[in-house]
C-alpha cells in the first residue's frame, strides 16, 4: 500500500466513530474489553484532570474502558497519592517484572504495564497533557472497536508551542519535526504519513501489543511504529485526528537527547532490515560505552563544556515471550496432538485455549503471573549495545 493511498483511506477523525456511549455498545456487542495504561512521572499538576476524563469513559452509560492502569516512576510530587483517589490500579514501575531489574525509562514502564493488562484492546496515553480531552482515548479506542480490520492506531493532533505570553499554534513537537519525520521519510517512507509518529496516545489489539518488543526511554514510540509495520503491515495501521494537545515543553538540552534516542532507534531498525536480522542488536554493532553515552557539547556562561549523559537503549522482548506464553501454547498443542481427540470442544475449543488457560485463567492472572512475580525468571533483557 502506497503512503498516499494509506493516508487517504486510514486517516480518520474521532467523530467518525461516534460518542463513548455508542462505542461502548459496539464494544459489548463484539464482546471485547479495553485496558488503558497511563505512565506517570511527577505529573501531579495534570494527573487529576486526565483521570477525571478517563472516569467519564467508565460510567455505566458507556463503559468504554474496563481497566485503567497507572504505572508510576516513583514520583516525588504526590502523583501516586492523587491517582489512588480514583478507581484505578496504581503500580510502581519497579514492582512489575522485577526479574528485569529496575525500569529504564518510559518505554520500559509501558512494557511492564502490559504484564497486568487484561483487555482485548490495550491503549496508552501520556499524562503530562494540560488540556487532556477524552477524544485522545475515544479516537484511538473507537477506531479499534469499530474497525476489526485495524490492529494499531495512533492519535494525530496539533501541538502548539506556548511559553510565557507567546504561543505558536503549530510550533510544538520539535523532535518529531526535526528528527523523527526526516528519519522515517529516508529510511521507512511507508510511515511518512503519520502526523504524530511519537504520539504517546496509541493502542492495539492484545495479540499485537504482546507480539512486539519495546524499546526503553524515548525510543519506544518510533521503535514500535516500525515493529508494528513489520508485524502486521501498513493496511492494519491507522491514525485518528483528536484535535489539539498541549503538553509541557522540554529545554533544548533534553530535546537533543530525545532526538538522539529516536534517531538511534530508527537507525537500529534500518540496519537490521538491511542485514536481514530480527529485533535485537548484536554485541559488536556498537560498543556498550558508545551505546550508553551521549556527549553534548555546549557553550555556557562559564565557558565551553562537554556534558555526558547515560542513554541506554534497552530492548524488552515481546510480552508473550517474557511471560512464556509461546512455550505454553506449544506445550498445549503438543499435548493435544498426543492425546488424540482433544481438538474438538475440549482443549482447543472452549477449554484451554478459550476461556481457560489462555483466556482468563492460568496465563493471564494465574500460574504464570504468580510464578513470574515469584522465583521464576524470564529470559534475560537484551541491551542494544
Amino acid at each position: 500500500m502506497r503512503t498516499h493511498d494509506w493516508f487517504r483511506s486510514h486517516s480518520f477523525h474521532y467523530r467518525q466513530f461516534g460518542n463513548a456511549r455508542e462505542l461502548g455498545r459496539i464494544k459489548r456487542e463484539r464482546e471485547v474489553s479495553v485496558s488503558l495504561i497511563l505512565p506517570t512521572r511527577n505529573v501531579a499538576e495534570t494527573i487529576a484532570s486526565v483521570l477525571d476524563e478517563v472516569e467519564n469513559l467508565r460510567r455505566p452509560n458507556s463503559r468504554l474502558i474496563d481497566q485503567v492502569i497507572v504505572i508510576d516512576a516513583d514520583s516525588t510530587d504526590g502523583t501516586v497519592e492523587i491517582a489512588q483517589r480514583y478507581d484505578v490500579e496504581v503500580y510502581s514501575e519497579n514492582v512489575l517484572m522485577p526479574e528485569y531489574g529496575r525500569a529504564q525509562g518510559k518505554g520500559d514502564a509501558m512494557w511492564r504495564g502490559l504484564s497486568v493488562a487484561s483487555g482485548d484492546i490495550i491503549a496508552f496515553a501520556d499524562t503530562d497533557t494540560g488540556n487532556f480531552c477524552r477524544q485522545l482515548v475515544t479516537g484511538v479506542v473507537g477506531c479499534l472497536v469499530a474497525r476489526p480490520d485495524i490492529q494499531f492506531v495512533k492519535a494525530a493532533y496539533r501541538r502548539p508551542f506556548t511559553q510565557a505570553t507567546v504561543s505558536v499554534p503549530d510550533g510544538g513537537g520539535r523532535v518529531t519535526e526535526l528528527t523523527a519525520k526526516p528519519a522515517l521519510n529516508l529510511l521507512f517512507p511507508e510511515l511518512a504519513g503519520f502526523v504524530q509518529p511519537l504520539a504517546g496516545e496509541f493502542g492495539g489489539t492484545r495479540d499485537l501489543m504482546y507480539s512486539v518488543p519495546f524499546f526503553s526511554g524515548y525510543a519506544v514510540e518510533v521503535g514500535m511504529l516500525i515493529d508494528v509495520l513489520d508485524r502486521c503491515g501498513l493496511s492494519a495501521m491507522a491514525q485518528v485526528d483528536a484535535g489539539m494537545r498541549k503538553n509541557r515543553h522540554q529545554d533544548l538540552g533534553n530535546l537533543s537527547r530525545m532526538g538522539y534516542a529516536v534517531l538511534r532507534a530508527v537507525l537500529v531498525r534500518a540496519m537490521q532490515r538491511r542485514l536481514g536480522v530480527g529485533a535485537g542488536l548484536s554485541a559488536d554493532s556498537w560498543t556498550e560505552t558508545e551505546a550508553g553515552s551521549y556527549l553534548h557539547a555546549v557553550a555556557a556562561a562559564r565557558g565551553v563544556q562537554l556534558d555526558e549523559y547515560a542513554e541506554m537503549l534497552i530492548e524488552r522482548p515481546p510480552m508473550r515471550v517474557a511471560l512464556g506464553i509461546e512455550d505454553a501454547v506449544e506445550a498445549v498443542l503438543d499435548g493435544a496432538v498426543l492425546d488424540g481427540a482433544v481438538l474438538g470442544d475440549g482443549v482447543l475449543g472452549d477449554g484451554v485455549l478459550g476461556d481457560g488457560v489462555l483466556g482468563d485463567g492460568v496465563l493471564t492472572e494465574g500460574t504464570l503471573g504468580d510464578a513470574r512475580m515469584g522465583e521464576t525468571a524470564a529470559s534475560e533483557s537484551v541491551v542494544t549495545a
